[in-house]
C-alpha cells in the first residue's frame, strides 16, 4: 500500500541526506522524490527506503517494489509532462556515475527532438554521467538561497531551492493519487 508524503511523519533519507520534503510517493519499500537538478522537466528519482549503495544488495522484495514503483511513477510522469517516452536508468556504483551511495532509478520524461540541440536523444547518457547529473555534489553543497531554477538548456542551470522542490513534490503527490492502480 502506498502513501503520500503528507501521511508520513518519519524522515526519509537519500544516502546521508534528509529529503523528506522532496518525496512525493512512498511505498513499504520505496520512495519517489523530485530531483534537485533535473536534466529535463519532470526528471525524478525512485529509491529503496533502505539505504544501500548497490543494486545487488537489494532483497527480492525491495527489487520488486522498486520496479513496480518506477512503473507507476513513470506512467504518472509521462502523463503530467505530456511525454511520449521515458529514460529509466540506474547508475550502479561510483564507477558507473552514481553520485549518492544509495540505489536510485532516474525516471526522465522524453519527447520527440527534446535534446536535438545537445546532439540528439542519446545525449541524456552523457548528461547523467557529467557535471549536470552529479546530484551528490549538489546535495553536499546545499541549496541555500540560490536563484530560481533556470531553463534546462541553459549552461548556468543551478540547483533548485527546497521550497521549489517541496512545491513540486506536493503537486506530484496529488497526481499520484489520480493515477491509483
Amino acid at each position: 500500500m502506498a502513501t503520500t508524503l503528507l501521511q508520513t511523519s518519519s524522515k526519509v533519507y537519500f544516502g546521508p541526506f534528509i529529503v523528506t520534503s522532496q518525496v512525493f510517493h512512498i511505498t513499504p519499500h520505496s520512495f519517489a522524490l523530485v530531483n534537485l537538478k533535473p536534466l529535463l522537466p519532470g526528471h525524478v528519482l525512485v529509491s529503496p527506503r533502505r539505504v544501500t549503495p548497490r543494486f545487488s544488495d537489494l532483497t527480492h522484495t525491495e527489487v520488486t517494489d522498486l520496479f513496480l514503483t518506477v512503473q507507476r511513477v513513470g506512467r504518472m510522469i509521462e502523463r503530467v509532462y505530456k511525454a511520449t517516452s521515458l529514460n529509466i536508468a540506474i547508475q550502479d556504483g561510483a564507477d558507473a556515475g552514481q553520485s549518492v551511495p544509495h540505489v536510485h532509478t532516474h525516471v526522465i520524461p522524453r519527447k520527440s527532438a527534446d535534446l536535438d540541440d545537445k546532439g540528439g536523444s542519446d545525449a541524456i547518457y552523457g548528461m547523467l554521467e557529467g557535471e549536470e547529473g552529479d546530484v551528490g555534489k549538489h546535495l553536499q553543497e546545499g541549496t541555500g538561497n540560490r536563484p530560481r531554477f533556470a531553463k534546462v538548456d541553459e549552461e548556468s542551470r543551478e540547483p533548485r531551492s527546497e521550497e521549489e522542490m517541496a512545491a513540486e513534490a506536493r503537486n506530484l503527490a496529488r497526481e499520484m493519487e489520480v493515477d491509483q492502480d
